[in-house]
């Protein structure tokens, strides 16, 4: 089996910070793991790389020109002419991160991602290409704002941040020099220690996000939301499924966010109906899954009108 590649990437759009930030770090001995690196450049910008800086040797910098070369067997390729320990790789903003997924090799695994951004084109990109700002953000452990005035409001770009991710760390950097680490709370919009979780309809996205990224503070919880019902033939015996469409970004990413109900009455659900379902959750294996997941015990339902925003978002 070929031995695990740590890959450290570095995601944003062109002018974000993100060539400055890896020439520091490349400048400082205490990154020095004593492998060798291959440095990945997708995008080159006004900034450019001083090798003769670098505070370590063998390190082999490499530039894509053309979204062509992003392949598993040219990655390993490389990887291999510079006998990589380890890769960084300054991603192209205008490339999906799903295309990177699938160009790498199978040995090499993403360590850490981070995402930087200029303040003063941030939410004019958010508002003009949310798609691609979401798919930066969604899979960050930290959002790095640059040339952030002193004295501005962040909450604007703390809402856009969080909204797609809610456990990515925030550091705004001010062009006077200083720095500061986002500590705005973010109290979920509803009240977990409830004998009854009531979500309301404005809430079920970021409530089925949370119920994915911390399924223990719900596990035996009785919980309540308005959904639609489906019925599918191929479903378990007294099984439904409950629901609602979710969008994160844009029209063309609207999935259905699925649950599995049991009720032992479940065949007279109406197919295709509305309703305010209170229900107790276990995390457990069922059959509609092919492996253990949120399951639904019904208490009972009232049927009622589609929320007047029936695609759930983040914002």
């Amino acid at each position: 089996m070929a031995k695990e590649i740590p890959v450290y990437l570095f995601v944003g759009f062109l002018e974000s910070g993100k060539t400055k930030f890896i020439q520091e770090t490349f400048e400082d001995p205490n990154f020095d793991s004593g492998d060798k690196t291959l440095l990945l450049i997708c995008e080159e910008g006004e900034e450019e790389y001083n090798e003769k800086k670098f505070a370590f040797p063998g390190v082999t910098v490499k530039v894509l020109e053309d979204k062509s070369e992003l392949n598993p067997q040219n990655l390993a390729k490389l990887g291999k002419e510079a006998d990589a320990g380890r890769v960084v790789i300054e991603y192209n903003g205008m490339w999906l991160l799903q295309e990177l997924a699938d160009a790498l090799p199978e040995n090499w695994l993403v360590a850490q991602e981070f995402m930087f951004a200029d303040a003063g084109t941030f939410l004019s990109y958010n508002a003009n290409m949310r798609q691609l700002v979401v798919d930066k953000l969604a899979g960050a452990e930290m959002l790095v704002l640059n040339r952030m005035t002193p004295g501005a409001d962040v909450t604007p770009y703390h809402k856009i941040a969080r909204a797609v991710n809610r456990r990515i760390e925030i550091l705004y950097e001010y062009t006077d020099g200083s720095t500061h680490y986002d500590d705005i709370e973010d109290p979920l919009p509803f009240d977990l220690n409830a004998p009854v979780i009531e979500i309301g309809d404005a809430d079920f996205a970021e409530w089925y996000r949370d119920l994915g990224e911390t399924p223990a503070n719900y596990e035996g919880k009785t919980v309540r939301f308005k959904c639609r019902a489906l019925k599918r033939s191929k479903m378990p015996a007294n099984t439904f499924i409950v629901g609602r469409h979710v969008m994160t970004c844009c029209v063309e990413d609207i999935q259905f966010a699925a649950l599995v109900c049991q009720w032992d009455k479940a065949d007279t659900v109406q197919d295709d109906s509305w309703m305010i379902l209170t229900a107790k959750l276990n995390f457990k294996f069922n059959k509609a899954y092919g492996r253990k997941g949120p399951v639904l015990s019904y208490v009972s339902h009232e049927l009622c009108e589609a929320p007047e925003q029936p695609v759930a978002t983040f914002y």
